[in-house]
C-alpha cells in the first residue's frame, strides 16, 4: 500500500499595507468637504479647529466653506510637510519638504497642521480590525504594518488577493479610510509592491516576477539605499535594481563595504528572509525640534541652551515612563542649508537620567561645527535595555561621574 504524500508546503506570503495618504485622509473625515482639493499636512500647533468654529459659529465642521481654509501660499514658518494628498503631489509636493518650498509649487494647496491624537486613535483602530483577520502583525509605525499571510484563511488564495480584500474593506468600515496592499514571498519585495497600485490598490508579486517587476524599479526605491548610496551609485553608472543584481557580489563589496556590498547584492536578488516580528523592542529613543525661525550657536546660545536641555530632560522621562535605559547618547542637527550633522558617544553604563544625557550630548556638540545657523536640534539615546533586565543592575554612578567631570557643553 502506498504511503500518503507529504502536504504541499505553503507559500511564503507576506503583506505590507500603508494607509494612503494617512494624515491627511485623516483631516479628509473631519473636513469631507476638502475631498479632491490639493492638501498638505504640517506645520505648527493645532489652531485652524478653534478659528474656523469661531468665524463660522454655529455651522458644523463639515459645512465650513472651503474657502475659509488656510492656503500654503500664505503659511510663515519653519515647518515641514508630514503628507499631501495625491492632488498636491501632482505639483511634487511630498513628504519631507519644507512648507516654504512646497508653497512656491503649489501655492493654492490647504494647509492644516496635524491631529496627533486623532492620527493616534485612528492607528490603533485599523490595526485592531487588521488583528482580528490575520492575528501576525508587525507594527512599523503609525500608517504601516507587515502581514503575515502564509497560514490565515484565504492568504494563499490568488496569492493572498482575496485576504488583502478583506482586510481592505474591513478598515474601510472601520475608519472610513483606505489602503495600498502588497503581497510577495518576503517584506522586502512586499513594501515595493505596496506601492504599485496607490491608492486603494492590491499588488501581489511571486518569486518569478523578479526581473519584470522589481528589476526595472530605481535603486532609491529599496528601502535601505539613501540618498549617498543612491548617488553613489548613479555615478558608477548604476540606476535600477536591476543593474544591481548584474553586479558581481564582490563589486559591490569592493565598492560599498562588506555590509552594505552583501546586503545589496541580496535585496537586488529579492532575497529576505526577515520574519514578522509581532513584538519589537525599540532601537533607540529621540527628541528633536525644528525652529520657528534659525537659530544661532553664539547669537541665540541661551534660547538653544535652554531647547536642547528641555529636550534631554524629556528624553529621560520618556525612557523612565516606558522603561528602558541606553548607554549611546547622540545628537541630530539641520543648518539652514539642510544638512544634516550627527555624532553619539557610548557611555559606561546604562542611563535615563536626562541630567546625564545633556551632559554627554552636550560634548557631541563640540565635534560638530557650529558656524552656521541651525534649523532643526534633536538628541537621541540608543541600546536600549529594558530596566529591569541583567545589564541594566550594573553601577550607574559611573556614568553620572563620568559625565560631570566633562568639560561644559558649546550651550
Amino acid at each position: 500500500m502506498l504511503s500518503p504524500l507529504p502536504p504541499t508546503p505553503l507559500l511564503r506570503r507576506i503583506a505590507h499595507l500603508d494607509m494612503d495618504a494617512f494624515f491627511a485622509s485623516v483631516e479628509l473625515l473631519r473636513y469631507p468637504q476638502l475631498k479632491g482639493w490639493p492638501m498638505v499636512i504640517g506645520g505648527g500647533r493645532r489652531k485652524v479647529d478653534e478659528i474656523l468654529q469661531r468665524e463660522h459659529a454655529g455651522l458644523p465642521l463639515h459645512e465650513v466653506p472651503v474657502s475659509a481654509f488656510p492656503l500654503l501660499k500664505d503659511y510663515v514658518g519653519r515647518g515641514v510637510i508630514t503628507t499631501a494628498t495625491y492632488a498636491a503631489r501632482q505639483f511634487g509636493v511630498g513628504s519631507a519638504m519644507g512648507m516654504m518650498k512646497a508653497a512656491k509649487l503649489c501655492p493654492q494647496a490647504i494647509v492644516l497642521p496635524v491631529d496627533f491624537e486623532e492620527v493616534r486613535r485612528i492607528s490603533r483602530l485599523f490595526k485592531a480590525t487588521i488583528r482580528e483577520i490575520a492575528p501576525v502583525v508587525e507594527d512599523r509605525g503609525v500608517d504601516e504594518v507587515y502581514i503575515d499571510f502564509t497560514d490565515v484563511p484565504g492568504g494563499q488564495r490568488e496569492g493572498g488577493r482575496v485576504l488583502a480584500r478583506l482586510i481592505q474593506k474591513s478598515i474601510l468600515q472601520a475608519t472610513g479610510l483606505t489602503c495600498s496592499i502588497g503581497v510577495a514571498p518576503n517584506k522586502l519585495i512586499a513594501k515595493l509592491a505596496s506601492e504599485f497600485n496607490k491608492p486603494n490598490g492590491i499588488s501581489i508579486v511571486y518569486e518569478s516576477d523578479l526581473e519584470a517587476r522589481i528589476w526595472p524599479l530605481a535603486a532609491r526605491k529599496v528601502n535601505g539605499i539613501g540618498p549617498k548610496a543612491d548617488a553613489k551609485l548613479e555615478r558608477l553608472g548604476i540606476r535600477t535594481v536591476g543593474e544591481i543584481a548584474a553586479k558581481e557580489r564582490d563589486w559591490l563589496i569592493a565598492n560599498f563595504g562588506k555590509a552594505t556590498g552583501a546586503w545589496m547584492h541580496e535585496v537586488s536578488w529579492g532575497r529576505d528572509d526577515r520574519p514578522v516580528v509581532t513584538e519589537s523592542e525599540p532601537v533607540s529613543m529621540s527628541r528633536e525640534t525644528t525652529f520657528e525661525r534659525d537659530l544661532h550657536a553664539v547669537r541665540d546660545r541661551a534660547e538653544l541652551g535652554a531647547i536642547f536641555t528641555h529636550l534631554c530632560e524629556q528624553l529621560g522621562e520618556d525612557l523612565q515612563r516606558k522603561g528602558y535605559l541606553g548607554k549611546t547618547i547622540g545628537i541630530k542637527l539641520r543648518y539652514d542649508d539642510f544638512r544634516i550633522a550627527t555624532r553619539d558617544q557610548t557611555v559606561a553604563a546604562f542611563t535615563a537620567d536626562g541630567k546625564t544625557i545633556r551632559q554627554v550630548a552636550g560634548q557631541c556638540l563640540k565635534r560638530v561645527p557650529l558656524e552656521r545657523p541651525l534649523r532643526l536640534l534633536g538628541v537621541r539615546v540608543g541600546t536600549l535595555v529594558r530596566s529591569d533586565s541583567a545589564a541594566a543592575a550594573l553601577p550607574q554612578r559611573a556614568v553620572a561621574d563620568a559625565a560631570a567631570a566633562t568639560t561644559p557643553s558649546l550651550f
